[in-house]
């Protein structure tokens, strides 16, 4: 059996295959402040004053438009507030940070795990070995309700990358690399596995960047076996009794895909799709006139200290603004207390409290028509961050050298 395979076979109690309907167990849902106050809403319409299944596993993070930047959505939180007072469940407000994050940081995930939320990146949890899945508002009432959900097994694609990364080359330059050949319908409601000898090496910061972009690939869910480094991160982070999870070698795969890494360079993802991916070089010296670094795919502690690497000394070009919002407020003091919230201020960056930011409408720095961004987040569809404005996906190194020089710049001429 492949990963997904397993999970959902303990979960439901019997042997499943590909495409097979499971009715499976969920270790944990979660909600946030886009999308929570409708499924606060049709629970009540359904099921009344009726208590969740269990509200130890059940989660209300704060991570999109934070703190509330109009009424509307200072109502909705205070939905939420009020609904977690009232169930009993766990609420993370505006102090915290990127949910997916949140919930890892928190002891709240492990191996094994299914986790349904309101929010396209679950999958992102595959980097320890948990099942994250996106659901809709309908989806995440009943399961509250009910606790179970069902699930279609998807197919399995492994991709195997082999070879070393070399700095400042790094994870979002694999994964967009892959986009740029698997393309955003690649792999259309598939597992995906990731493995070889380059994920091995990976940190857990790199592993989650590979499996967040999972959804631009319009997969279901991407898992890359747990080791040693996912377990050490979990054990400090007050998860025990931590059981590992990993394929079996006869597991059948639908495809297999290899990449070896040892020549990459620097990757670009160029308007407006996520997998117009192109050598940062091809397009080199395009005039932009903001950067954002952070977001789920790429605001950990060793996203920052790169860009930080390259900072450092430097100051960002006059006619550019530099946005750098951590993915949580422990990320935030880790880079507080080794020097980086320095490097950043002097440059000329404006530092924001740690969420999502950058992703999508509805947060400073939004862009005015015409203008260009390079940033770190995972998408970059038309008006997605502003009408008739033009996004850029790169890595921390690129967005950081960029922001110096300008125009779009490849971080091997600050890398020694």
């Amino acid at each position: 059996m492949t990963i997904i395979e397993k999970i959902f076979t303990r979960a439901c109690g019997k042997p499943v295959r590909p495409d097979m309907y499971v009715w499976a167990g969920l270790d944990l849902v979660a909600m946030r402040d886009f999308g929570g106050p409708n499924v606060v809403q049709e629970f009540k319409d359904n099921f009344g004053d009726a208590p969740v299944f269990d509200n130890r596993k059940v989660a209300i993070t704060f991570d999109l438009h934070i703190p509330p930047r109009d009424e509307k959505v200072a109502r909705n939180q205070q939905i939420l507030r009020m609904f977690a007072k009232e169930k009993g469940i766990r609420l993370f407000d505006v102090n915290t940070g990127v949910g997916q994050h949140i919930l890892m940081e928190n002891g709240l995930v492990r191996p094994w795990d299914i986790v349904i939320g309101t929010d396209s990146h679950m999958n992102l949890l595959g980097a320890i070995g948990a099942a994250g899945f996106g659901m809709g508002t309908t989806d995440i009432a009943g399961a509250l309700y009910k606790g179970k959900l069902w699930f279609k097994v998807p197919h399995t694609i492994k991709i195997v990358i082999n070879g070393i990364l070399k700095y400042p080359v790094t994870a979002k330059d694999v994964i967009l690399y892959i986009l740029k050949n698997l393309t955003t319908s690649g792999a259309l409601n598939r597992a995906i596995e990731f493995t070889g000898e380059a994920v091995k090496m990976m940190n857990l910061s790199e592993r989650i960047t590979l499996t967040s972009m999972v959804t631009e690939m319009s997969g279901d869910i991407g898992f890359i076996e747990p080791d040693e480094t996912v377990f050490e991160f979990l054990r400090s982070h007050k998860v025990e009794n931590i059981e590992p999870i990993s394929a079996d070698e006869d597991a059948e795969y639908e495809k297999v895909y290899e990449f070896d890494i040892t020549s990459l360079r620097p990757q670009i993802a160029c308007p407006h799709s996520p997998d117009n991916v192109v050598d940062v070089s091809e397009v080199a010296g395009r005039k932009i006139d903001q950067v954002f670094i952070g977001s789920c795919t790429n605001g950990r502690f060793e996203d920052l200290k790169i860009a930080a690497r390259i900072l450092e000394g430097k100051k960002v070009n006059d006619n550019v603004r530099l946005i750098i919002v951590p993915s949580t407020m422990e990320v935030a003091q880790m880079a507080e207390e080794a020097g980086l919230y320095k490097i950043f201020l002097k440059s000329g960056a404006v530092v924001v409290n740690p969420g999502c930011s950058l992703c999508t409408t509805g947060h400073p720095g939004i862009l005015a028509p015409g203008e260009v961004m390079v940033s770190t987040s995972n998408r970059n569809f038309i008006g997605k961050l502003g009408k008739g404005a033009e996004v850029y996906l790169a890595s921390p190194a690129t967005a950081a050298a960029s922001a110096v020089r300008g125009v779009i710049t490849s971080p091997m001429e600050f890398w020694s």
